[in-house]
């Protein structure tokens, strides 16, 4: 049999899938997406597909294999799968959170919400000399975006390092003062 079949038959079903999800009837698309991987079981699009498809869901187990899978399988293909599986693990309380977010801003270093995730995944270990180069990219790259600005402050807090918190606080007000003023109640600090 002449390969144009199953490649026919492979974007027949792609398409039918996004029609699904389009629709918004979910379950139809995940069934194709089933039977697409089933059939091409290492499939990017279909692996990546399915597990947004479950995360959404709320199958976030399933959606945490087909990542692992997906990664495993095409690890250079975007940084977006490592980002996705980051923030799967982190969710889950699985696996290697930092390393997936560390894969990720190596292949996109602008890929600010990977620079957050692994910030936060620092900071969880209670590694915040990391967390800071981490959220000092972050904020870089997403200026106008308080979480960063605020976990930065948290930080600089718990490093007694007030000054700084204090700086950050002061930029807030500039453009977010609801955070800012968390910030004041949350530290006693004030800009």
């Amino acid at each position: 049999m002449p390969l144009a079949l199953p490649r026919s038959l492979y974007w027949r079903q792609k398409l039918l899938a996004m029609a699904w999800l389009v629709l918004g009837r979910k379950g139809r698309a995940a069934g194709v997406l089933d039977a697409l991987l089933s059939r091409w079981p290492g499939d990017a699009w279909g692996l990546a597909s399915r597990a947004h498809l479950r995360a959404q869901l709320g199958d976030r187990q399933a959606a945490l294999t087909d990542a692992e899978r997906l990664v495993a399988e095409h690890p250079q293909r975007s940084a977006a799968d490592w980002f996705n599986l980051g923030y799967l693990r982190e969710a889950l309380d699985q696996g290697d959170v930092e390393a997936a977010f560390r894969q990720a801003v190596t292949l996109d270093p602008r890929l600010d919400r990977a620079w957050y995730g692994l910030a936060l995944a620092l900071i969880r270990v209670g590694r915040l000399d990391e967390a800071k180069v981490a959220l000092k990219r972050n904020t870089e790259l997403q200026p106008m975006s308080p979480y960063g600005w605020y976990q930065l402050a948290r930080v600089h807090v718990d490093r007694r390092e007030t000054e700084q918190a204090v700086r950050i606080i002061a930029h807030l007000k500039g453009f977010e003062p609801k955070v800012a003023a968390q910030l004041e109640r949350e530290t006693g600090l004030s800009a």
